[in-house]
């Protein structure tokens, strides 16, 4: 089941499967396909899966009020969030102003606050898209999310194949995604959430320093912390891993 959402921050949600709540929270420039597309059908033989895509205009983004319309389009009364890279911001968020909603958080690769590093990606992922400049930006996208080890393992075709791929998505509301991720701030968050949290750390990670997944756990109180050896974009470079920890922490914690 697919709608459109009325509310402010205008999301196309997709509800799949029955049971318990799960709802995901995608990174900027990314989609529910892209970032869960294969986890989707692991939780849906259990669960009731919510995945909403952010605007796909760039309208101006806050945080509160993006964490707010996740929240308000989830199928079910009680879910736990499932978020990475900027959306793991959306979860914590959403997890400190819902209470009485949010069951559990798993973060993958994720930030409270952007760093040097990140602010100057973002900056050059802007500047390629402001100047709609999709190949270089795929370029930049394939240099920077995965690991030095999976990009240079693959062979020439796969390589141009993996950009005329990213350069032909469409990248509505990237700009405005990247923005937001330039903005946010949950580091006063962290010690209010009080829900099971499982932080997850791409290792690798050459767009977002792991130290910053790792500040995650340091900061909630009571979060488990696990790693996967992969660059940000984890679910692609170790999908089986990725999977095991979110099946085995659902659970682990009856989510």
């Amino acid at each position: 089941m697919t709608n459109i959402s009325t509310n402010p921050i205008a999301l196309s949600t997709t509800v799949t499967g029955t049971g318990p709540g799960v709802v995901l929270a995608h990174g900027g420039t990314g989609s529910i396909e892209s970032n869960f597309g294969s986890l989707i059908p692991l939780l849906a033989a259990g669960h009731t899966v919510t995945g909403s895509d952010y605007p796909a205009d760039d309208t101006h983004l806050e945080l509160d009020a993006l964490a707010d319309a996740l929240v308000a389009d989830a199928a079910t009364e009680r879910f736990t969030l499932i978020g990475f890279s900027l959306g793991t911001a959306v979860a914590v968020r959403a997890a400190v102003r819902h209470p009485d909603r949010v069951a559990g958080l798993v973060l993958a690769a994720g930030i409270a606050k952007a760093d040097n590093r990140t602010r100057l990606a973002l900056d050059i992922w802007a500047a390629f898209l402001g100047q709609d400049d999709r190949e270089s930006f795929a370029r930049f996208a394939l240099h920077a999310a995965f690991s030095p080890a999976f990009t240079n393992g693959l062979p020439p075709e796969a390589v141009a194949a993996t950009v005329a791929g990213i350069a032909g998505r469409e990248p509505g509301g990237a700009l405005a995604q990247l923005d937001l991720i330039r903005r946010v701030d949950t580091t006063a968050d962290l010690a209010r959430v009080a829900v099971p949290t499982l932080a997850v750390a791409a290792t690798g990670d050459l767009l977002v320093d792991a130290a910053n997944h790792r500040s995650l756990a340091e900061g909630i109180p009571g979060a488990e912390y696990a790693e996967v050896e992969s660059g940000h974009v984890l679910m692609a470079e170790r999908p089986e891993e990725w999977h095991r920890l979110v099946l085995d922490f659902l659970g682990r914690h009856g989510l």
